[in-house]
C-alpha cells in the first residue's frame, strides 16, 4: 500500500506572541490557514479532532472541514476523531456525504469514542452506556456504508439509535464509497471490532514507542483473516513539531506540552510533567519532535514497526503558536515526508 502523511489537528487554544490566548474564533480561522497550506506542500490528509471544552476551538470538525476544501484541491480531509458514541449516526454519514460533494471525493471520517467525555451529557446520553453506545453506533455507521456500497436502503433495529425501515441517505457517493476509520487506543476488544465491521484500523498513540502497539496491527490483520474480511490498511497517529533543528524543536514544543500534559493530566490523576519525562518521551517513545532528519527517522521506524501505510503527526498541542506550527506543517511536507519516503524505498 502506498504510505500516506497526513496532520492531525484538535484547534488548541494557542497563545499569541506575546504569550495571550487566541479567541476560540481566531483559532479556527488559523486553522483553515494551517489546512491551506498542508494542501500547497503536499500533505495527503488533515484530520480536525471534535471537542467540546475550553481548551479546544473545534466542536463541529465538517464546518472547519468544508472551509478548507473550498480553498485546497488535493488534501484528504477528515476528522481525528468524530465521537460516534455521542452523535447521531445517520446525521455523521449525512455530513461527510456533503464533505465529499464539497471536496470532489477527498471526504474520509474516522471514528473513535474520544478521549474526553464532555459531548456525553452535553448530547443528553449516559456514561454508563460508554460500550453499548459505541458497539450499536458503529455497527449502524456499518450498515450505512454496506448498504450505500451495495445500491440499496437500509434496514435497522435499534435500542440506543432509532430504527430504520428501507432508508437511503443522500447526497449519495459520487466515488461511491466513503473511507472510514476506528481510532483505538490500546484496548484488543476495539481492535477486533474494527475488523470484524472490515473497517481500517487507527492506533492513536500518545505515549510510549510505535513498537509496542504492533501486538495490536498483528492482533487486527489476524482478526481480519479469521472474519474473512479483505485487508485494511493501519495506520497511527503521535505528537509532534518540526523546526530546522533539534534544539528548536524542543525548545518550541516543551513549554506548550508541559501545559497541556499538565492540564490534561491533572484532570486525570497522571503525575506532573517534567523536562526529564519529556526528554525520556522523545527518546523512547513515538513523538516527532525535532529537524526534518530526526523526525523522519522517527516516522519510518514507526511504519516498519507497524506495518503502517499511514502516519499523522498532531500538530497543534496546547498554546503553541501559530507561526510555528505554519513553519512545521511546511517543513513536514516539503523536507519531513520525502526523507521518509526514502528511507523506506531503501
Amino acid at each position: 500500500m502506498t504510505l500516506e502523511l497526513g496532520i492531525d489537528h484538535f484547534g488548541d487554544l494557542t497563545h499569541d506572541a506575546s504569550g495571550q490566548p487566541l479567541s476560540h474564533a481566531q483559532v479556527v480561522r488559523n486553522v483553515v490557514e494551517e489546512g491551506v497550506l498542508a494542501d500547497a506542500v503536499g500533505i495527503d490528509f488533515i484530520g480536525l479532532g471534535e471537542h467540546h471544552r475550553d481548551d479546544f476551538a473545534i466542536s463541529s470538525p465538517e464546518m472547519v472541514l468544508a472551509a478548507i476544501a473550498a480553498r485546497t484541491e488535493r488534501v484528504r480531509l477528515g476528522s481525528a476523531v468524530t465521537v460516534l458514541s455521542s452523535d447521531d449516526p445517520v446525521r455523521v454519514w449525512e455530513r461527510f456525504a456533503t464533505l465529499d460533494a464539497l471536496s470532489a471525493g477527498r471526504a474520509e471520517v474516522i471514528l473513535g469514542r474520544g478521549s474526553f467525555t464532555e459531548s456525553f451529557p452535553l448530547f443528553g446520553y449516559e456514561l454508563a452506556d460508554y460500550e453499548d453506545l459505541f458497539e450499536e453506533k458503529l455497527g449502524l455507521f456499518a450498515a450505512l456504508r454496506d448498504a450505500h456500497e451495495a445500491g440499496r436502503p437500509v434496514t435497522w433495529e435499534g435500542k440506543h439509535t432509532q430504527s430504520l425501515s428501507d432508508v437511503t441517505l443522500y447526497p449519495t457517493l459520487e466515488g461511491g464509497s466513503l473511507p472510514a476509520w476506528v481510532a483505538v487506543g490500546g484496548s484488543p476488544q476495539s481492535v477486533i471490532r474494527a475488523a470484524h465491521h472490515g473497517l481500517p484500523l487507527m492506533l492513536a498513540i500518545i505515549g510510549g514507542p510505535a513498537e509496542r502497539f504492533a501486538p495490536f496491527a498483528d492482533l487486527y490483520r489476524r482478526a481480519l483473516d479469521e472474519f474473512g474480511k479483505p485487508e485494511q490498511p493501519v495506520g497511527y497517529h503521535s505528537f509532534g513539531h518540526i523546526a530546522a533543528t533539534d534544539e528548536q524543536a524542543i525548545e518550541e514544543f516543551y513549554d506548550a506540552w508541559f501545559a497541556s500534559v499538565s492540564r490534561i493530566g491533572s484532570e486525570r490523576g497522571w503525575s506532573r510533567p517534567t523536562r526529564a519525562s519529556f526528554l525520556h518521551e522523545l527518546e523512547h517513545g513515538s513523538m516527532v519532535v525535532g529537524s526534518p532528519e530526526t523526525a523522519a527517522r522517527r516516522i519510518a521506524a514507526g511504519v516498519k514497526a507497524l506495518g503502517a501505510s499511514r502516519f499523522d503527526v498532531k500538530v497543534s498541542t496546547g498554546p503553541l503558536r501559530h507561526d510555528r506550527i505554519m513553519t512545521s506543517i511546511e517543513l513536514y511536507g516539503q523536507h519531513v515526508a520525502p526523507l521518509v519516503r526514502d528511507m523506506l524505498a531503501d
